[in-house]
């Protein structure tokens, strides 16, 4: 199958970085039928596994290497990818990875969820994370960030892109997750906008994002400003569709 001539799969990137590559799967481009057509990749969701492994054949062929995927838990555990590791064993639990090592595939999938790249100026170091609520407030941003400056101890500067995710009209929370947040950092009260209803706010999860990667010293933050219960033509949304499939959000270090 890694010999098939797949078409490009259909992507959304950002401004092109130094040393570094990244884009967001959309979901057209694959196999998956019904509600989770087309180009599901992720295997907890009800497709069957033949169609996922087609699709992620589809997006191996865009990259220089098979990506290391992760088993995601909504935390803030970062997994170090330059460790070796027995490809058969299941992919570590964690949300977040980081490298230094060029041509190594980064990946962490979302339906809502937000999917983070952060890099170095320089391209040496690149991470990727999915950040929930929970994540986000349990400080999976500010973990990989830290990762990655224990790789390279001397480096000044940091860069961000956020990907496609659940934008704020469309994300209703209760008070107890507006707390979680505005009680470690009342700078973000900001994102919460009240909906009228008693004990009802909408988040603004990217916002939020941005405030957090700028407070832990990350110094250009770029959003993509795509939402994916808006769109579903170009994105799944597992608050809008219950169940839905998954886009995968992939980054490396191209050889020097």
């Amino acid at each position: 199958m890694a010999h098939i001539a797949f078409p490009p799969v259909p992507r959304l990137s950002g401004a092109a970085w130094r040393g570094v590559r990244y884009f967001c799967t959309q979901r057209q481009g694959g196999v998956s039928p019904g509600s989770l057509a087309a180009l599901n990749l992720a295997l907890h969701v009800h497709d069957d596994p033949a169609n996922v492994a087609i699709n992620r054949a589809r997006l191996a062929s865009q990259l220089p290497s098979a990506p290391v995927w992760l088993n995601q838990v909504h935390g803030a555990q970062v997994w170090d990818a330059d460790q070796r590791r027995d490809p058969a064993m299941p992919p570590p639990a964690a949300d977040a990875a980081v490298c230094t090592q060029s041509g190594r595939v980064l990946v962490v999938m979302s339906a809502d969820c937000l999917p983070v790249v952060i890099a170095d100026e320089e391209g040496r170091a690149v991470g990727v994370a999915h950040a929930g609520w929970r994540g986000l407030a349990a400080g999976v941003l500010e973990n990989t960030v830290e990762s990655l400056r224990g790789k390279l101890p001397a480096c000044k500067r940091l860069k961000a892109w956020i990907g496609p995710a659940i934008g704020q009209p469309h994300f209703e929370v209760g008070n107890e997750v507006r707390e979680r947040f505005v009680d470690q950092d009342a700078g973000v009260a900001m994102h919460f906008l009240p909906t009228g209803a008693d004990g009802k706010w909408l988040a603004d999860l990217a916002g939020i994002a941005r405030h957090r990667l700028t407070r832990a010293g990350v110094d250009s933050v770029e959003s993509c400003g795509r939402c994916t219960f808006a769109d579903a033509v170009d994105f799944y949304s597992h608050r809008r569709d219950s169940g839905s499939g998954r886009m995968a959000t992939v980054a490396w270090l191209e050889a020097p």
